[in-house]
């Protein structure tokens, strides 16, 4: 796999071409490719301290997720969220050094405190394997089984 130029940025310090490559790989993967129609800007892209971590490769955006901070989708934890892969870097462990580079963010950014997840539940093994746990039954979010997990706290 060629060279990966990580970006890990806030709302505001993202550029206008960056804002855009992240809203179309999210809308192209999740309402399109997944047929789920629910709306993708929820301003908490906007808050102050929620992070947007993007993966280009050649000038083209590959991977993506938001770090939201406590608070926001849940009150004692940061949540990941939005984590998407475009479809031509699947399989190729791209999704395993985007989830590790997350955690080192949130351990970083909000030091002292576990993250929580709403995982698609098919993904439930992949998310064990960065050490999340299961915390809630099978949910339909838009349509789609999710789970909630946590991971303990951060060391």
């Amino acid at each position: 796999m060629n060279q990966i130029d990580w970006r890990l940025k806030r709302f505001d310090e993202l550029d206008i071409n960056e804002l855009y490559d992240a809203l179309k790989l999210r809308v192209d993967v999740f309402v399109v490719e997944q047929t789920c129609y629910y709306p993708e800007l929820d301003n908490l892209d906007r808050d102050p301290n929620t992070l947007h971590l993007l993966a280009y490769q050649q000038d083209k955006l590959i991977a993506y997720l938001r770090i939201l901070p406590n608070g926001t989708s849940y009150t004692d934890y940061p949540a990941i969220g939005r984590v998407v892969i475009e479809h031509s870097a699947r399989g190729t462990g791209l999704g395993h050094r985007l989830m590790k580079r997350a955690l080192t963010a949130c351990q970083s950014h909000f030091p002292n405190l576990g993250v929580k997840i709403s995982a698609q539940e098919h993904l439930e093994s992949f998310y064990n394997h960065h050490g999340f746990l299961r915390c809630s039954d099978m949910y339909l979010e838009d349509g789609i089984p999710h789970i909630s997990m946590v991971k303990s706290q951060l060391e």
